[in-house]
């Protein structure tokens, strides 16, 4: 059942409850980090390279990179940002896991 607001102005929405608060993603330090490693790799590798990952050796590959970079982050290594790479790989990994769901 949906539950309008009437927000101080008058205006009258409906109501967040319930809903994803992207927002949310934002605090902290990870995001921009994150949107760093990409984009310092953008020059050389291109944008959005690592989206035409989509099979099992991909897959691997990713989740190799999350454990190597996740290890190396637990250690204190600081020769790159290695909780970024962690994100980075993560992300890629259920990427990949998805489009291969949707292959069936």
């Amino acid at each position: 059942m949906r539950t309008d607001i009437t927000h101080p102005s008058g205006m009258v929405r409906g109501s967040t409850d319930g809903k994803t608060n992207y927002l949310l993603v934002r605090d902290g330090p990870m995001l921009e980090r994150w949107a760093r490693l990409l984009s310092d790799a953008a020059p050389t590798k291109g944008k959005r390279n690592w989206m035409q990952a989509d099979g099992p050796d991909d897959l691997e590959r990713f989740r190799e990179g999350a454990a190597r970079h996740f290890e190396q982050w637990l250690r204190g290594d600081i020769d790159e940002d290695h909780a970024a790479a962690v994100v980075f790989n993560l992300n890629g990994a259920l990427y990949v896991e998805e489009k291969i769901r949707r292959r069936g």
